[in-house]
């Protein structure tokens, strides 16, 4: 019977694989638990046999598995004694996955001074408290062997720690682990095996700094959440002592392996040093309200001590250390400069040459961004390459352009070219897309704007009780409200003072939108009403429309035409306030 199972610890003689289904035939079937994956693309996850016909889980002989299949070590006695149990950490560390001669030479030394346990010092801390110190049980240990055990990618490599621990250590909740190289390196995670509950995972995915330049070891906590009250009291203090150290004194100058997160006002965006035209206000206070950055620590100007001196090149601008862009994000970001200054430089000096802003006729003209690039007309290419340009290498730069001005297809319209036109991808975007945080329960009836009704009329919306029942399968408004079905996207308040002024523009028509989503007992989020509002005007009243989904093929593409206003309110508020 499959409830017969039962996971064996590492050390007690398995391998272990994960909870399995046997089948009809009494073997063992694998099945993955979630949150026991590796999050190394590519490598194979540390497995154990748990069948109970396999004659391994009564063999006593022990063994571990690296991700890629090899034997970490082995040992045919139990990994429990009188005075202690043997667990291991398998510790993964990602290197830069192009490296320069100087930096193999220095991986080969960290690699040996690793193998006479000189490279890294790991620490194990209980759950449990230990009465004499008062604080979290703790063994430590230093990472040995003269090569570490490569996965399936040449750039993870892993190695391995043994303990041995008491009898009554109970369950680790962290791991202290010092870097005592001479420069920092990315740990991916650390897993310890041995212990009955089977293997305990450490996810870091972080920078863990030289103790040259830092003397404190990193705390990395066990892959399990805990709110402060039930936090285990053998991880209270260190909890505690990383949330310092996270958020920092606020003394001293920034360094670049830091990961401290606290802030500063804009007070570093002129140069009053250099010459008065220079000088910036600092943003903050009523009279500049403004969101703040991280406190970098730079000295003072000399002219005007309330701003912050300047980070100028080659010195970078502070970030904390995992926020960096790393080696993959780097090398994207690079790549992608040259294509993005195309895909904007080309067709903004298109548009100034141009003799109109042609707008797109149909979606197809839309599709072509994606299928064939963008193209100037040969008149203006003629223009651009030949009057304003005329040298032959802008000509060329010009003619590679055209090549790349050919956009990525979206993920979504790669797989369903018409996807975005449907209400339940409509809906998916308000959680799903970029901009997730506006969508709220809607939780009275009826909705009102708390503008004022002697500016923009009544605050009352158009959207009432009889046309939301319609679209209700059955249930009533006040049901609906009770059950948390009813949601909204209300862009109402936020952007009515401004269309007036966006109207003025050429060629432009917007609205104020609110939108109300209802979801449905199968599970979907579907849009059944869409309110656009116009604010009243010297020479007419404000306007408010509701559109529903329709029957018809007019009503049908008028409720399209809703929904794309509702995006554009929806792009806005993402890039000006949410975003920026």
């Amino acid at each position: 019977m499959l409830g017969a199972q039962r996971i064996a610890p590492v050390n007690s003689g398995v391998v272990w694989r994960a909870p399995a289904q046997l089948e009809s035939n009494g073997r063992a079937r694998r099945s993955w638990v979630p949150g026991h994956r590796s999050p190394v693309a590519g490598a194979r996850p540390i497995r154990a046999v748990i069948s109970s016909e396999d004659k391994a889980v009564e063999s006593g002989a022990k063994a571990v598995e690296s991700k890629d299949g090899n034997v970490l070590s082995s040992s045919s006695s139990s990994s429990s004694s009188a005075k202690g149990i043997d667990v291991r950490a398998v510790i993964t560390i990602r290197k830069k996955m192009k490296e320069k001669i100087t930096e193999k030479i220095e991986d080969q030394w960290e690699s040996f001074m690793n193998g006479i346990g000189q490279g890294i010092s790991i620490q194990l801390v209980s759950e449990e408290i230990d009465p004499v110190t008062m604080s979290g049980k703790s063994v430590e240990s230093f990472v040995r062997g003269w090569l570490p055990k490569p996965s399936n990618l040449p750039y993870i490599v892993e190695y391995a720690a043994d303990f041995t621990v008491p009898l009554d250590f109970g369950s680790p909740g962290a791991v202290l682990i010092s870097n005592l190289h001479g420069k920092e390196f990315h740990l991916m995670e650390i897993v310890i095996h041995g212990f009955d509950e089977g293997p305990i995972f450490f996810p870091a995915n972080s920078w863990i700094h030289s103790r040259k330049d830092n003397p404190e070891s990193r705390i990395i906590f066990r892959n399990q959440a805990y709110l402060p009250s039930q936090t285990p009291p053998g991880l209270k203090d260190l909890r505690r002592e990383d949330l310092l150290s996270l958020r920092g004194n606020r003394k001293g100058e920034r360094k670049p392996h830091d990961r401290i997160y606290d802030y500063a006002p804009y007070n570093d965006l002129g140069n009053p040093d250099k010459s008065e035209d220079l000088a910036r206000p600092v943003l903050s206070g009523e009279e500049r309200p403004y969101p703040r950055r991280c406190r970098t620590g730079r000295p003072p100007t000399r002219t005007d001590p309330m701003c912050e001196s300047r980070a100028e090149k080659p010195h970078p601008v502070y970030v904390p250390r995992d926020e960096t862009f790393e080696e993959i994000k780097q090398n994207t970001f690079s790549a992608g400069r040259l294509k993005a200054l195309f895909h904007n430089l080309i067709p903004s000096i298109a548009a100034t040459l141009s003799s109109s802003d042609i707008p797109f006729k149909c979606f197809s003209e839309i599709d072509k961004l994606y299928n064939d690039g963008v193209l100037l007309l040969e008149d203006e290419d003629q223009k651009i390459s030949g009057n304003v340009f005329p040298s032959n290498m802008m000509k060329q730069v010009l003619s590679v352009g055209q090549k790349l001005l050919k956009y990525e297809i979206p993920a979504i319209i790669s797989r369903d070219r018409f996807a975005w036109l449907r209400d339940n991808e409509f809906a998916r975007q308000t959680l799903a897309g970029v901009n997730p945080v506006n969508i709220e329960i809607l939780k009275e009836f009826p909705i009102v704007s708390k503008l004022d009704p002697a500016v923009y009329g009544p605050p009352e919306s158009a959207i009432t009780k009889e046309l939301i029942q319609q679209e209700l399968s059955g249930i009533t408004v006040e049901e609906a409200i009770e059950e948390k079905r009813l949601f909204i996207l209300d862009y109402h308040d936020m952007l009515l003072p401004f269309i007036g002024k966006m109207n003025t523009l050429p060629e432009r028509q917007a609205y104020a939108s609110r939108t109300v989503f209802f979801f449905t007992r199968t599970g979907f989020l579907r849009p059944i009403a869409i309110e656009l509002s116009l604010p009243p005007t010297p020479s007419s009243p404000g306007k408010k429309r509701v559109y529903t989904h329709g029957h018809d093929a007019t009503s049908h593409w008028i409720w399209k035409q809703a929904k794309a206003h509702v995006c554009s309110n929806d792009a806005g508020v993402h890039q000006l306030v949410n975003h920026w």
